[in-house]
């Protein structure tokens, strides 16, 4: 029998934070799941920490021969997968321990394809975890409200396999999750949000909050290419993500 669902987890370089990550996933009290880390070509410890986890059965390990990027990684995993419902948990984010279980739960009461949750941004300093305020996000998205409030986490959301059906992550720079996401809502599909603050994103220099001009460029490229949008929604979607960022996270 399948297991209800499959976890996909992308890491490159991400040694300081691999293991707890892992571990957050091995902490949940739902147990009907199976867990894809696929590294992609890591040059450092990673390796060391995920051969920790191989002799469990519940986790497949994959290591690329050569980076291929998060989208191809996230790719292979959907392909590989083959459960009812597809989860996504980046490297270095953490959830709680009644996430799946109670999030599934919903999912299957309600007959739900497409749901996430709210989430704690947090970071280090001076080797002191700080965290933000939770990130509440609205209770449902369409594609028309998604493309101008992106606050789906990737690590809190879960799809039915049926919804995905041939949906990639495109190979972009950067943003991947945002075109797979606006691809899913476009086919008319709607997000319900699990009310549950279920998720501790970490704020990296390499995350969402960091690069932020280098964040628009390409958040214009997407719209433009992959949402279709013209000038004056493609800036309306510009502007109003990046207010909506700046109230989440701040400067940092």
């Amino acid at each position: 029998m399948n297991d209800l669902v499959d976890i996909i987890l992308a890491n490159y370089n991400k040694e300081n934070f691999l293991e707890e990550t892992i571990n957050s996933v091995l902490k949940q009290n739902f147990n009907n799941w199976k867990l894809f880390i696929i590294d992609n070509c890591s040059t450092d410890n990673s390796k060391k920490i995920i051969e920790k986890f191989t002799s469990n059965k519940k986790i497949i390990i994959i290591y690329l021969k050569k980076n291929m990027g998060v989208s191809f990684s996230r790719n292979l995993g959907i392909r590989l997968s083959n459960s009812k419902y597809i989860s996504f948990i980046d490297a270095d984010d953490l959830w709680s321990p009644n996430k799946l279980g109670d999030q599934i739960s919903f999912m299957e009461k309600n007959n739900y394809s497409f749901t996430y949750t709210d989430y704690t941004p947090f970071f280090s300093r001076n080797n002191k975890i700080i965290y933000k305020k939770r990130i509440i996000t609205p209770d449902t998205f369409d594609f028309n409200k998604f493309v101008n409030n992106s606050s789906i986490g990737t690590s809190s959301m879960i799809l039915s396999r049926n919804i995905i059906g041939t949906t990639k992550f495109p190979k972009v720079d950067t943003l991947e999750d945002f075109p797979f996401k606006c691809k899913i809502l476009n086919k008319g599909k709607i997000a319900i949000k699990f009310n549950q603050n279920a998720i501790f994103y970490r704020i990296t220099k390499n995350s969402l909050t960091s690069n932020k001009l280098k964040n628009l460029f390409w958040l214009w490229q997407i719209n433009k290419k992959y949402n279709k949008l013209n000038f004056f929604k493609n800036l309306k979607s510009l502007v109003l993500i990046s207010i909506n960022s700046l109230k989440k996270y701040g400067f940092k």
